[in-house]
């Protein structure tokens, strides 16, 4: 199988040492010269793709609009495999369907990553006991997802979690962007200068995402926007309520929201998964 991997980042670059390590050739190929470069002075790929004709397996590794501008202006083999890495699926899906393609789509998302970027900082263990999240729909061909998700357990993933676009975007609102948000927002308060000697976990966990690429997160922002803004809302109401407790001296009241929190945290902890998400042990 010919691999093509499109977009040679942090993930985009991980994702072709991961491939190498499984033994697979990869090819690369990036927007601008100096990441392939790299990727090809280093190893990472065995070779710098011209144009997508000859590849099977093409995963694209860029950020939402790029995607489909990647998309549109290039040709594919006839029938290959195309997979966006993106961390919006449903802008992603609409998209690529909105009109006839000589491709198979398959989305997919690997929950993985670090607070540093680019193909310097790639690595092929990166996705070593990580999930990969692959959507489909009726649209999805078997054959494809087939692919995708031997090609998930090749790259070293622990677990393949299938679901819809939809599904995909509301989950990645709360446990993904969300939390981005909130790491933002906490390191404008003043109080972040002369904090050193001052700070434990908890403050490297608030703060350790807050400066990522704000190019790629608020196009992610933007293209999950109703998701994303009724689970800021739902924040911003929870704080509220902790605030005024705190405001008005109310013990009582403060126990039973801090109480709430935490049994909600260790009950989450063992539910299940929901009913139209799926999760399979790869490895």
């Amino acid at each position: 199988m010919n691999i093509c991997v499109a977009g040679l980042g942090l993930i985009g670059g991980s994702m072709c040492m991961a491939l190498k390590r499984a033994g697979r050739s990869v090819f690369g190929w990036n927007r601008s010269k100096k990441p392939s470069e790299y990727a090809l002075n280093n190893g990472i790929i065995d070779g710098v793709a011209n144009n997508f004709l000859n590849f099977d397996a093409v995963f694209v590794a860029l950020p939402p609009e790029a995607i489909i501008e990647f998309i549109d202006s290039n040709k594919f083999k006839d029938g290959a495999v195309v997979a966006d890495i993106c961390g919006v699926k449903k802008y992603i899906e609409n998209e690529v369907y909105s009109r006839k393609r000589n491709f198979r789509y398959v989305g997919c998302h690997p929950m993985a990553g670090k607070e540093v970027s680019g193909i310097e900082n790639a690595c092929a263990d990166l996705f070593d006991k990580a999930s990969m999240v692959i959507t489909s729909d009726s649209r999805t061909d078997k054959d494809a997802l087939e692919i995708i998700v031997s090609l998930t357990k090749e790259m070293g993933f622990k677990y393949m979690v299938g679901c819809t676009a939809e599904t995909h975007d509301r989950k990645i609102a709360y446990t993904s962007q969300l939390a981005h948000i909130v790491s933002n927002a906490y390191v404008k308060d003043d109080e972040i200068n002369g904090c050193i000697g001052f700070t434990g976990g908890s403050f490297q966990d608030m703060t350790r995402i807050a400066g990522v690429d704000e190019n790629v997160w608020a196009s992610l922002y933007l293209n999950n926007a109703v998701n994303l803004s009724e689970k800021i809302s739902g924040l911003i109401s929870a704080l509220g309520e902790i605030q005024s407790a705190i405001d008005c001296n109310e013990r009582e009241k403060l126990l039973i929201l801090l109480r709430e929190g935490r049994l909600r945290f260790d009950s989450g902890k063992n539910l299940a998964p929901q009913t139209d998400i799926f999760v399979k042990k790869l490895k």
